[in-house]
């Protein structure tokens, strides 16, 4: 369940801050008439996810059981890969999040509405997608028979939202480097999970071979139903019994990507980054000294 829940936290609370900044820049520079093609991409964005998310559920059942594995592994890796690309990219850009969000801003404001809706529906749209794709691996990967891992992710996104509203009323500072550090550590680890998950789907679909070479079996020493088997399969998807090509996958993925992640990146913000920067500074300044005669 914390493995989900911390997926939630995580995208929820980027969703989150991504609204937050766009609607605190529109009101702080007095253009509320924009507010509301902002908040239909946002709702747009929304809807699109759910529905993605609902089609990913109601639609496997429809399929054979190989099917339903070749999809399931299919989409877990697709869905780890979106979630590794989702980590790095936050990593670099956490610090200037908000200077890149004003940048396409304005350019929306320059265009008209339907630049607003666009940007809005594009800038929450591409977390929902991903959100709701690694959410339903996840899920299913650790899924105990219960609704604990849904419950999980649920309580993640509400976590998430109230954080959002916290952070927008000024009432919480986050230091956005060192969370997305800490927590995109942690999801690459629950990613890993999730990935040899979908390696065991593939084989159980017959898509790999491998499925009878098991690396170990410690189902004796840690059965699955177990509250301790039941807590380290919903926090890092462990599995007593997993095959060679499994625990293969799992540490070529982990321990690169992990290292990777954790390795000091160049500081210092891009050229364009500090160009928007004193742009946003510049409209901060008029904004607090309000319209000239």
């Amino acid at each position: 369940m914390f493995g989900n829940y911390l997926i939630g936290l995580r995208e929820g609370l980027e969703a989150s801050l991504v609204v937050c900044i766009l609607i605190a820049y529109l009101v702080k520079t007095g253009r509320r008439d924009a507010l509301k093609p902002v908040w239909a991409g946002i709702a747009v964005a929304v809807t699109v996810a759910l529905a993605f998310g609902a089609g990913l559920e109601f639609g496997s059942q429809e399929l054979t059981f190989e099917a339903q594995e070749l999809l399931g592994g299919s989409l877990s890796i697709v869905a780890v890969a979106l979630v590794t690309w989702m980590v790095f990219w936050m990593r670099r850009t956490a610090r200037h999040l908000r200077a890149e969000l004003h940048g396409r801003l304005d350019a929306a404001l320059r265009m008209g509405t339907g630049a607003l809706v666009a940007t809005a529906f594009l800038a929450v749209g591409r977390e929902g997608l991903e959100t709701a794709l690694f959410v339903w691996a996840s899920v299913r990967a650790s899924s105990d028979g219960t609704f604990a891992p849904l419950a999980g992710v649920l309580l993640g996104l509400l976590t998430a939202v109230l954080l959002g509203w916290l952070f927008y009323r000024g009432a919480l500072r986050i230091d956005l480097a060192r969370f997305f550090t800490w927590t995109g550590g942690m999801l690459v680890v629950v990613a890993a999970g999730v990935l040899a998950y979908g390696v065991h789907d593939l084989q159980e679909a017959r898509f790999l071979s491998g499925l009878a070479d098991k690396a170990f079996d410690i189902s004796a020493t840690i059965p699955p139903d177990s509250w301790y088997g039941t807590l380290l399969k919903g926090v890092f998807n462990f599995q007593p019994n997993p095959t060679v090509l499994q625990v293969t996958v799992w540490a070529l993925y982990l321990v690169p990507t992990l290292a990777l992640f954790l390795a000091p990146i160049g500081s210092g913000p891009s050229t364009r980054v500090k160009k928007q920067k004193a742009t946003d500074e510049k409209a901060d300044a008029e904004a607090s000294a309000g319209p000239t005669a």
